[in-house]
């Protein structure tokens, strides 16, 4: 699929196969298709297609997904760039938060 991808590794979007069921539900609410059940399990297809919304997460009954929803890093760093905001994307690694780098 050729989809709009925002910032290369940069998303912060984890699956946890030990605990996914194989039951869809990412696939069905997912708008950018990250996902796709493989041997009855979720695998994420390309994770550069994640633009962190947040509905695989809200919608997995078993916590196998997680993501820091919101507006995403590119939005973020964007926003930064037009003076709107500072330019980040709040995807820091603890150690280097105060060094203000993106991971």
């Amino acid at each position: 699929m050729n989809t709009l991808q925002y910032l290369k590794n940069t998303v912060s979007l984890k699956l946890d196969p030990n605990l996914c069921t194989g039951c869809g539900l990412c696939t069905d609410v997912c708008p950018h298709a990250v996902f796709e059940i493989r041997n009855r399990k979720a695998r994420i297809v390309d994770l550069n297609d994640c633009m962190e919304c947040g509905a695989c997460a809200l919608n997995c009954q078993f916590d196998a997904i997680t993501v820091k929803s919101g507006v995403g890093c590119a939005a973020g760093i964007i926003n930064g760039m037009l003076g709107n905001s500072n330019a980040a994307c709040d995807c820091y690694v603890e150690s280097d938060r105060s060094k203000n780098k993106c991971c």
